[in-house]
């Protein structure tokens, strides 16, 4: 089998990935795609004959670029939800917060809310008023986390998922 039979289906297998990885909405499936996607890359270049070009996309387009949006994916995926200063969230109530945010691969970040701070300055994705009413700024991350398992458990506990900012 020579390389010409080998690099019509890899090449092939290039704007395939390139249409998965811009079509999906989880970021860290995107991620994996690009990496599959710099790899075949590699793989068509080094068919080809080009070995350095195969060599630099293998190392700068396919490993370090990977490398470097995992490191930026990992600090971008975390809810930041500001809680009342007079209002605390049991650790059971946390827990299953957390387990219910993990599904949708997020962390969870707790602000407390000091008297007249200003949430959009805190960079806020939603607030915890009451300790379980739970109000998200942003109406399609509320619609893909009560699409969630967690989301039943949530109000199990008695707690409530609302869009928009809470009613003072």
């Amino acid at each position: 089998m020579n390389g010409t039979t080998l690099l019509l289906p890899l090449a092939a297998l290039l704007p395939l990935t390139a249409l998965l990885t811009v079509s999906q909405r989880r970021p860290a499936q995107a991620l994996v795609l690009r990496g599959m996607l710099g790899a075949v890359a590699a793989l068509v270049y080094a068919l080809m004959g080009a070995a350095d070009v195969a060599l630099t996309e293998a190392l700068v387009g396919t490993l370090l670029a990977t490398v470097l949006y995992a490191v930026a994916l990992r600090s971008s995926m975390v809810l930041r939800l500001g809680l009342a200063p007079d209002h605390s969230l049991s650790e059971g109530d946390e827990t299953v917060l957390r387990q219910w945010l993990a599904e949708a691969q997020l962390g969870l970040e707790l602000v407390t809310l000091e008297p007249g701070s200003d949430p959009e300055r805190l960079r806020l994705h939603g607030q915890l008023v009451g300790g379980r009413q739970l109000h998200l700024a942003s109406s399609d991350l509320n619609h893909d986390l009560q699409t969630l398992a967690g989301a039943e458990a949530w109000r199990g506990l008695g707690g409530t998922i609302a869009p928009g900012e809470p009613q003072p």
